[in-house]
């Protein structure tokens, strides 16, 4: 039996995925070999030496100590893609806020008083300080080509924009997802100064902190419009404000409330909806558990932040999993443990990343407990489980 640790709620399309037979699924429980969770922060919290794999039911994980995970021998699983639709639907939302003035023009409404007579008066003679602009002929610059970023793209397109693209490591697979009137930029420089609007879709990293500062700002176009559903800290907020208030830059639009935000009049703010709609929680919630599952019963790895990706389809067998720094001679040192006993290999693989290796082996027999450990103790070896042995 398998023992999963929530520390959020997760939704129950991803947590019927376990089936109740093999896996005990609560929010307080002892010895968990996983753990499930969307925005809860891990970096203070006690993790227990069980744990074998911890799933993030969203994209970013920067609410979890992935390099302590790593250490430990433990993959990070995330869910990319699975909330795509939502952030599209609201970077358009964004746009469209930004473009006409909506926020603005409805707290105005908001705030008319008195008789339907003189509200209708009050609303003639007010309306004119929202007038706005649309979005056809304008160009979108969309700086990160993954799963979201490609659909921003080509909704964009969809709606009439020109769009700008970068990212030095799109995908082949992204690439041809792409509307071929989608162009290149050269450089995030580049992109700035041919974008009417600015989005952001990567991750909040030391090379992308502040990636928009005072500095390209001023090599925007002006009147242009910042939109950041990505990553609080890829834009320098005091650097934003400044130019709203010089007039450089037309709106900002953001996913991340703050005191120096909240309140500006050409700054919308709204309180992290990127990925909430019932149906991206339930799609980052299935994605993460299915990864999980397959972690925890069959070694493979699929969507892991610092782990390679490896699948070994189960053929018969005893499988072990083994992951270990990424050095010389494990193979040789674990295949020789596994001969010594007269175990038979019938299947194996091994991937790398960085500093970390998995090797899934199948043999023909159970691996002893004493051989299990003499793996275990190998200098370099970071975790052995036996599926199936």
């Amino acid at each position: 039996m398998y023992k999963i640790l929530t520390l959020n709620n997760i939704a129950l399309a991803g947590l019927d995925r376990l089936p109740r037979d093999r896996y005990e699924v609560a929010s307080e429980i002892a010895h968990p070999d996983a753990i499930l969770l969307r925005s809860a922060n891990m970096h203070d919290t006690p993790i227990a030496p069980s744990v074998r794999a911890i799933g993030r039911a969203g994209a970013g994980v920067n609410n979890i100590p992935v390099g302590r995970m790593t250490e430990l021998g433990v993959p990070v699983f995330n869910a990319p893609g699975a909330n795509a639709n939502a952030v599209k639907e609201l970077v358009l939302a964004g746009m469209l806020l930004a473009a006409r003035n909506i926020a603005q023009s409805w707290l105005f409404a908001r705030s008319i008083s008195g008789e339907d007579g003189a509200i209708n008066k009050a609303v003639e003679a007010g309306k004119k300080a929202f007038v706005g602009f649309e979005l056809p002929g304008r160009t979108l610059g969309v700086i990160g080509l993954g799963a979201i970023g490609v659909r921003v793209a080509n909704a964009a397109r969809a709606l009439g924009m020109k769009v700008v693209g970068y990212d030095p490591t799109i995908t082949v697979q992204r690439a041809w997802q792409l509307e071929s009137d989608v162009q290149p930029a050269v450089s995030v420089d580049d992109l700035l100064s041919r974008s009417d609007f600015v989005t952001f879709h990567v991750p909040l990293t030391d090379e992308t902190r502040h990636m928009i500062n005072a500095e390209r700002l001023r090599i925007m176009k002006k009147g242009a419009v910042l939109l950041n559903f990505a990553r609080h800290g890829i834009i320098d907020d005091a650097a934003a404000v400044s130019a709203l208030d010089s007039g450089q830059i037309y709106a900002y639009v953001c996913d991340f409330p703050s005191n120096l935000l909240k309140d500006h009049p050409r700054v919308v703010t709204l309180p992290h909806l990127g990925a909430s709609t019932a149906e991206a929680e339930e799609n980052c919630a299935v994605m993460v558990a299915d990864q999980v599952r397959d972690y925890l019963e069959d070694g493979n790895v699929h969507n892991a932040v610092n782990f390679p990706e490896i699948h070994l389809p189960r053929t018969g067998g005893y499988r072990m999993a083994v992951v270990n720094r990424n050095v010389p001679n494990m193979l040789g040192q674990i295949s020789t443990d596994l001969a010594s006993v007269g175990l038979n290999i019938l299947d194996m693989l091994n991937r790398s990343r960085g500093e970390v290796a998995v090797t899934l082996i199948d043999v023909d027999r159970p691996a002893p407990e004493e051989t299990v450990e003499r793996i275990r103790n190998i200098q370099g070896v970071l975790s052995v489980r036996c599926l199936g042995c």
